[in-house]
């Protein structure tokens, strides 16, 4: 009964419109949008993935082998099991032509490639045409470094051939992770004599098979494991044909959603800030139907009402904008995209953004019914002010159940607690310590008014802002929080970009060489030792691996999903303790030791795996499993990009093996073309990687995960930005009421016009001041801890954030300044007698 006479209340105010409930809807509709549109491109791109799985991949599955060949067994395997088989080595190599060197990623490949798709050239002809008689084709990028074109000579190791044509589309292009040079596709056959697939030189080989149809993928997969056992082999099928891709989206997708949440966090401070509005304004309302007999429960029930109406109405556009405007602009995305994208309303992250938005408009609405309930009729004649007061025991307990509820689904939705519980405390931090900035401002600003004395427009500004009604708290929190993501972002990017391109040139090597052959490197040391601009160069054997097993059991039921596990590893061996290598613990073995493989591993990583001295490790390498006692940890430091190894064996346990060496060279700018230009020359089988050029990707890389962590903030921002509207909305009739006394008083609209945009400046940088501070605080925390790099504060765009905050706050004054001053003062003072 109650709820019906409740339902009847609400829908009467209901038919009076929107008015009040505007910014209400707008920030339900902003942060509805913002993570269904995140979610929506995630899940086309996942969609998309899945679709072109097969050509992301180049066939039905995928077999790869770390620097070998498969062995006429596996071979024999593959065969029988797949209809079509192709076999594609994959490694990097320096392309010459004349003078112009530069390194490229070379696929060699075989005439049934590619399985699936096709490669598209220019000039438009096939592939096999394009690679016989000793052919190849190669990336516009590659071309234009190089100065060639098609018909021009290129060298490939000891050997010569023709650039035939330039690659514009390469289906599997996806499949090959991160890669420092631009593509070259030749033939496999085609490299006899070149020196680039030796015994221990540094590649990987793919087998791609096309599967019968109906082909079971997971029995397929047991039966290759059981095959190949012991091979070291990894497995890949269409159902992700590019699993880096699709982890890293997924990943990014989880990252953003959960920034989206900062975004709803301003949201509900702008719906909680909308409903008080509203609800201020129905007090006298509210004590009219409490002295007819309204109890408390049908005051509550008529406002959660209008509350549940308008939030299913907010929730609903907000779908339609965050699904519909990537739907609508897909030929745009899908263009910028690396990736297939195949848009569409997906279920899931509508229903993801739905019940995030739920969640967030019942726990910032709840504190505002709840007090709204305990208006009594007493308020017909006198003013009454529930704000302050604290809801019942019922309200605390199912907002703070509420709140967990919120946690939790963002940590399914997401997939990593852990990121989910530091971004949640990290919101809730975030919003206290802004809420006691903004009380702390109210209070200084109550202080320094006296200061103000001769300064009117200033004094004007202070006493609004430390006033008894003043909007400081609201402005504080709303700009606060997405400034704050803003400037951390901003100061992780710098001083990342920073260690990148500054700091690390200082302290890493000029080049990495690899793939050299132990009979070259007495000449290969020669050249460097006579050159005055060298100032270091550290080698070392290397072979790669991969940790199959702890204790006799599968590594990554000991360690999880540790990086080290993750793919192949480079292993060296030593006789003796290698030069600038520090022993943290155990004992390195005697330089004529022959006895069970025994291997020193670095001390940071083992910690993290749970490793102890005393422990088996299995290492596949080369197709052959070998089980080394853990005798000693190292200290390692990867951030100098020098040499460091995971891994190294004693000498007896490698040294029999097939394989070749890498080198780092430290010079001076002014020597490097001069050693790349003779080394290339007297060894062209050895490639030599930029360490300049790596650092270009990588801070590329950064720049572009920057940009989307920024774009999640502006959303933030904006939202804030809808809240600063309705606070400035809302404050509109104080000030109104202020500059009619200013009027009366004899200020003119032009002096009153420069105290509210003070005000509002005022308020816009001491937000901006708060949030460059926790910003600040943030990007610390992040360097020290989780990228383990120096910090430094990068000055600009801090003083950025705090310039933004005051301007932001100033356009959302200047917004609502128009009804105070044009006013006149007989009719806003007479309506308040």
């Amino acid at each position: 009964m109650k709820l019906r006479l409740a339902a009847r209340f609400a829908g009467r105010e209901l038919r009076g419109g929107l008015h009040g409930f505007r910014i209400f809807l707008a920030c339900v509709i902003l942060g509805v949008a913002a993570i269904a549109a995140v979610g929506t491109v995630r899940e086309s791109i996942a969609e998309g993935l899945a679709q072109e799985g097969a050509t992301l991949l180049g066939g039905d599955a995928e077999i790869e082998l770390t620097y070998r060949f498969a062995n006429p067994e596996e071979r024999a395997w593959m065969d029988n099991t797949a209809t079509r088989v192709s076999e594609i080595a994959d490694f990097r190599s320096m392309a010459v032509m004349g003078e112009e060197r530069s390194l490229t990623q070379v696929k060699a490949v075989d005439t049934a490639y590619p399985l699936v798709g096709t490669v598209d050239l220019s000039p438009d002809i096939p592939l096999d045409e394009a690679l016989e008689d000793n052919g190849l084709v190669m990336h516009p990028t590659l071309a234009d470094r190089l100065g060639a074109s098609p018909g021009d000579t290129v060298t490939l190791g000891a050997k010569s051939f023709t650039l035939r044509a330039l690659i514009e589309r390469e289906p599997d292009s996806r499949t090959g992770g991160f890669g420092l040079g631009p593509r070259t596709i030749v033939l496999r056959s085609a490299l006899d004599g070149a020196g680039l697939l030796e015994p221990g030189t540094l590649f990987s080989s793919h087998y791609r098979l096309d599967l019968p149809p109906g082909t079971d993928l997971d029995a397929t997969r047991a039966a290759a494991e059981q095959a190949l056992e012991g091979s070291g082999m990894r497995w890949s099928d269409a159902r992700n044909g590019a699993p880096g891709v699709a982890e890293f989206v997924e990943r990014l997708g989880a990252f953003l959603i959960l920034v989206g949440l900062s975004g709803l966090a301003v949201g509900g401070v702008g719906i909680s800030a909308a409903l008080r509005a509203y609800l201020s304004g129905k007090t006298q309302t509210i004590a009219i139907l409490r002295s007819l007999g309204a109890d408390q429960r049908t005051i509550f029930l008529t406002y959660l009402t209008q509350v549940a109406v308008l939030g299913v109405l907010g929730i609903t556009l907000g779908l339609a904008l965050g699904v519909g405007l990537p739907v609508l602009l897909s030929p745009i995305i899908t263009a910028q995209l690396p990736v297939p994208a195949v848009f569409a309303p997906y279920p899931g992250p509508m229903a993801e953004a739905a019940i995030y938005s739920a969640l967030s408009i019942l726990i910032f609405t709840l504190w505002p019914l709840a007090q709204a309930r305990d208006i009594r009729p007493a308020a017909l004649y006198r003013d009454a002010d529930t704000s302050g007061t604290i809801p019942g025991a019922v309200f605390i307990v199912t907002t703070a159940a509420l709140v967990a509820a919120l946690v939790w689904v963002a940590a399914w939705f997401s997939g990593n607690s852990t990121l989910t519980y530091w971004t949640a405390g990290s919101i809730a931090a975030a919003l206290v310590v802004l809420a006691l900035a903004g009380l702390a401002l109210r209070a200084a600003a109550r202080k320094m008014r006296p200061l103000a004395r001769g300064r009117t427009a200033l004094g004007w500004a202070l006493g609004a802002i430390g006033g008894p009604r003043s909007t400081a708290s609201a402005v504080v929190l709303s700009l606060g929080l997405g400034l704050s993501v803003l400037a951390a972002v901003g100061q992780v990017d710098r001083n990342l970009r920073d260690a990148i391109t500054r700091d690390l040139p200082t302290r890493a090597p000029s080049f990495f060489f690899v793939d050299i052959q132990r009979d070259q490197m007495p000449d290969f040391s020669a050249r460097l030792d006579g050159d005055a601009g060298v100032s270091r160069v550290d080698a070392a054997p290397m072979l790669r691996g991969i940790i199959s097993e702890i204790n006799g059991r599968p590594a990554a039921q000991v360690a999880g999903d540790h990086w080290v596990l993750q793919g192949d590893r480079g292993v060296s061996y030593a006789a003796a303790l290698p030069d600038r290598s520090t022993l943290t613990d155990g004992d390195w073995w005697a330089e004529d030791y022959d006895g069970p493989p025994q291997v020193s591993f670095a001390a940071e990583e083992a910690e993290e795996m749970g490793l102890s001295l005393g422990d088996e490790i299995t290492i596949n390498i080369l197709g052959r499993d070998l089980t080394a006692e853990v005798t000693s940890f190292r200290e390692v430091d990867f951030s100098t990009a020098g040499m460091g190894f995971i891994m190294i064996l004693n000498e007896a346990a490698l040294v029999n093996a097939p394989h070749s060496y890498i080198a780092t060279v430290y010079s001076d700018a002014e020597s490097e073309t001069a050693i790349l230009r003779d080394l290339s020359r007297q060894f062209p089988n050895i490639t030599a990687i930029s360490v300049r050029d790596a650092v270009s990707r990588v801070s590329d890389l950064l720049g572009s995960l920057a940009s989307a962590t920024a774009w999640g903030a502006a959303a933030t921002l904006l939202t804030g930005f809808m809240v600063l509207i309705g606070a400035a909305a809302a404050d509109a009739r104080a000030r109104s009421y202020e500059a009619a006394i200013l009027k009366v008083l004899g200020a003119s609209r032009a002096r009153i016009l420069w105290g509210l945009s003070l005000r509002a400046a005022l308020l816009g940088a001491a937000a901006g001041s708060v949030a460059l501070g926790a910003g600040i605080a943030g990007a610390w925390a992040v360097s020290h801890y989780v990228m383990e790099t120096s910090f430094a504060v990068a000055w600009p765009p801090a003083l950025g954030i705090v310039a933004g905050g005051a301007l932001i706050s100033l356009l959302a004054g200047l917004a609502f300044a128009l009804g105070p001053i044009s006013a006149r003062p007989a009719q806003v003072l007479r309506s308040r007698e």
